[in-house]
């Protein structure tokens, strides 16, 4: 059995390209089972007899301990690859579903979010960490891309899912259900293990550094490499400040309209184009560069989206929706891409600016759910989602202005 299985992978898993493969398909039982939790989790609270402010206000702590985290964080790992991150983040992942359900009060639920975030901010690390280390620099924008694409696919399968698994409420099967899809992801991430090993000359040679202790060093780098970095950062939150924003609305919006057996759709249009857009964009920022392709994906969709208030509570929306969200999707795996260049030209502050842009998409959590009630409150659903789009016109033309062509990472050897 044995050699079956070493056969089978020197027959057709060799080589630096299967890695990225088989990298997805962890990523994509993981994410399932971290769907699985995201849908379940509200309702476990709602059930507990949690108001719907106070079920947002736990939620909101998950993302305000990861922002805290990732300034924490990248001293812990510091100097390690995603092997160990991703070891760490598959045993707490274990552990979240047996405290979610063992959760009934306020302060223990906030604990719980504590550890999603925690375990959210270790899975971004890893990524990181693995496509900047273990890809080429060419292959960094259509990896982010494949990769998005099996994350999209299971965070649209998850739903299904458990929805087979839950009738009346939530019960102790629907929670523990998740463990096998992180099982899964597990094998694969074994396996992935075993081909770069089996594979270790494709492998790319670290730079080591010691670690850095002082805290006022750690808030000095990330005060440099924030400027420089300002432009991406930005752009950063504000993919995740849209993505909160609809994850927010969107259910709201499809069930107070006419949307009628179509509703359920409105999100999924949103989440939809993720699976699309991820097998070209590498090409798109190989002739435009990944800047670019990102700001100018941001730039047409929120466009398109800033005239949502003009459509019909109709299939109109849906499929304002999904125009938009198509070109919007490009921007993320392509500005990732650009974060995994910067990791491959300075692997010494690798963590730092892996910080820096968990950061921004902890900030867009926490912002986005906020201003998308008060803004529905003011302006009513549709004009939240219109202004959502002229604020991204206004900001995807302000940094294309504004961008540098290139921004090279720098730091002096003193400063590590």
């Amino acid at each position: 059995m044995r050699r079956d299985f070493k056969t089978f992978a020197s027959k057709y898993l060799s080589g630096q390209k299967s890695f990225i493969y088989v990298f997805s398909f962890m990523v994509f039982f993981w994410t399932i089972f971290d769907s699985i939790m995201q849908y379940v989790t509200p309702l476990i609270i709602e059930e507990r007899g949690f108001s719907n402010s106070m079920i947002g206000l736990i939620l909101g702590s998950s993302s305000i301990a990861g922002a805290i985290f990732d300034f924490l964080i990248c001293k812990i790992f510091k100097n390690t690859n995603f092997k160990k991150t991703f070891l760490v983040m598959f045993v707490i992942c274990a552990i979240y579903p047996l405290l979610l359900w063992q959760a009934k009060t306020i302060w223990f639920f906030i604990f719980v979010m504590a550890v999603w975030g925690l375990y959210f901010d270790l899975y971004g690390f890893g990524t990181f960490n693995f496509i900047g280390r273990y890809t080429k620099k060419t292959e960094h924008a259509p990896s982010f891309g494949l990769v998005q694409t099996f994350r999209a696919l299971g965070g649209i399968l998850a739903p299904f899912i458990v929805g087979l698994l839950i009738v009346d409420q939530v019960n102790q099967r629907s929670v523990s259900s998740g463990w096998i899809f992180l099982a899964m992801g597990f094998i694969f991430f074994t396996l992935l293990i075993y081909l770069i090993r089996k594979n270790h000359s494709t492998e790319t040679e670290l730079i080591q550094t010691p670690r850095r202790k002082n805290l006022f060093i750690e808030f000095h780098l990330w005060r440099k490499l924030g400027k420089l970095m300002m432009p991406v950062l930005c752009l950063t939150f504000y993919l995740f400040f849209i993505e909160a924003f609809f994850w927010t609305l969107a259910p709201l919006y499809a069930e107070t309209t006419n949307l009628g057996q179509f509703g359920g759709m409105f999100l999924a249009a949103f989440s939809l184009p993720a699976l699309i857009v991820g097998w070209f964009v590498g090409t798109l920022t190989k002739r435009f560069g990944k800047k670019k392709t990102a700001l100018a994906g941001l730039l047409v969709g929120s466009l398109i989206l800033s005239f949502f208030v003009y459509s019909p509570n109709s299939v109109v929306s849906i499929f304002v929706v999904f125009l938009s969200s198509l070109f919007i999707s490009m921007a993320l795996p392509a500005i990732n891409a650009a974060y995994a260049d910067y990791i491959s030209e300075a692997t010494q502050v690798e963590g730092e600016i892996e910080s820096l842009e968990d950061f921004a998409f902890n900030i867009g959590y926490v912002l986005g759910p906020i201003t998308a009630g008060i803004l529905a409150d003011l302006c009513g659903m549709k004009g939240a989602f219109s202004i959502l789009g002229i604020f991204g016109v206004i900001l995807a033309v302000v940094l294309l202005v504004v961008t540098p062509k290139s921004i090279i990472i720098k730091t002096k050897s003193s400063e590590l």
